[in-house]
């Protein structure tokens, strides 16, 4: 492993593919909006790192059409394995996959964008790594990343399920595993740290009662985060009690009244000189 990439915390299996899907699915809306607004256009070459499962990737591949080109960069091949196989069930032939460690990124020539989503926060050095990615962009190249704030998310009015799964499990468990779940609040700092232009930058949340997305995709964070909670002394599986906990959530909602707000995600985006 690079001595600059922190250990991603949610693991690489099966179930954590699916999450990821939906996640992506999720938060499409938000990174399109994002890839637009940093000018991502026809004809472009786009290096997205940290890749995954491909979605960001299939994302701009859409956007830059047949004359562009995006490559898509991973650690873990077995995520890889899955984009490439998305990608040839869309028959989108604009689109190839590399296994390498950020940020000594084995990719040829120079790119006219870099992108990522939810992977600054997964970094130890994370200017260091960002001044040594944008030196694979042209002149005018374009940076554009979408991270989290998961300090952000409320339940109003906090209720003591929410409460204990969205702040002590995830927070923690993120925390204990290296990864920054402030990232997207430290967005502006890390790009003008790193030398770069001061960035644009937006921000999204979902926000919803008992009967949104919420409850499940809460639950199936808590799923991934399991193996690292136990680690830790976080809680257990009898604890947390996986089969029964979305609809405990959604439960807990109904009885107190209460919405949820999502965590922050925060877009920044900029322009080389």
């Amino acid at each position: 492993m690079n001595h600059s990439a922190g250990q991603y915390a949610l693991g690489y299996s099966d179930a954590e593919t699916q999450r990821l899907m939906r996640q992506a699915a999720l938060y499409a809306d938000f990174t399109e909006d994002l890839l637009r607004r940093a000018g991502l256009s026809a004809g472009m070459r786009v290096l997205d790192i940290g890749c995954g499962v491909g979605d960001v990737s299939l994302l701009a591949a859409r956007l830059v059409g047949p004359s562009g080109s995006v490559v898509g960069v991973d650690r873990a091949g077995s995520s890889l394995e899955v984009a490439r196989r998305r990608a040839a069930e869309l028959q989108l032939e604009n689109i190839v996959f590399s296994e390498s460690e950020l940020p000594a990124l084995a990719v040829d020539g120079r790119f006219d964008a870099l992108i990522g989503r939810f992977v600054l926060m997964y970094l130890k050095d994370v200017s260091a790594a960002l001044r040594s990615l944008v030196a694979h962009l042209r002149p005018g190249g374009i940076v554009a990343f979408q991270e989290m704030d998961m300090s952000l998310a409320r339940c109003v009015p906090e209720t003591p399920l929410w409460g204990n799964c969205a702040n002590w499990i995830i927070v923690d468990a993120f925390d204990r595993a290296g990864a920054d779940t402030r990232m997207g609040s430290r967005l502006h700092a890390v790009y003008t740290s790193a030398g770069l232009p001061a960035p644009r930058m937006n921000l999204h949340a979902k926000v919803g009662g008992p009967d949104s997305e919420g409850p499940d995709y809460l639950a199936g964070v808590v799923a991934s985060l399991l193996p690292v909670m136990e680690r830790n002394g976080l809680g257990s599986a009898a604890e947390v009690d996986l089969p029964t906990l979305a609809e405990r959530l959604r439960d807990d909602l109904r009885m107190h009244g209460a919405i949820v707000y999502g965590p922050a995600i925060i877009g920044a985006w900029t322009t080389m000189a």
